[in-house]
């Protein structure tokens, strides 16, 4: 009888079958959701190259790059680069400056009011609400 026991009943130290069909189903849901965000952000960054390499408001990310030494938290050059200018000419003014209150810009050493006076130093009018 006691040899039966050990066969019938679950050692106390493993879950039981209801508890480890539970885990198996959290994982299985879990790495359903990691595959769905992987395909979501596969699809964006298709559909952002397939845009032209233009990204935030108009701008291409080298656009950006050519803009951020003068923009920088961090010893700002004075003037901005032909290049950055250029590519501010092509930017939705009105869309970068929707950006000037986010808190997102200081934490990407981006200085917001030297970001609002880009414009001006490109010979550029800034839109009115900026």
């Amino acid at each position: 009888m006691y040899v039966r026991s050990l066969y019938t009943q679950p050692p106390s130290s493993s879950p039981s079958p209801i508890h480890r069909n539970q885990k198996e189903m959290e994982l299985k849901v879990a790495v359903a959701i990691m595959a769905a965000v992987l395909v979501v952000a596969a699809a964006l960054e298709v559909e952002i190259s397939a845009a032209g390499q233009k990204g935030l408001c108009n701008m291409s990310e080298e656009g950006m790059m050519a803009c951020k030494p003068c923009i920088s938290t961090v010893k700002p050059e004075e003037k901005p680069t032909a290049a950055c200018c250029a590519e501010l000419q092509q930017a939705n003014l009105t869309c970068l400056c929707s950006y000037k209150n986010s808190d997102l810009l200081p934490y990407l050493g981006i200085d917001p009011n030297l970001a609002a006076q880009l414009p001006a130093k490109c010979n550029m009018t800034a839109p009115e609400q900026c």
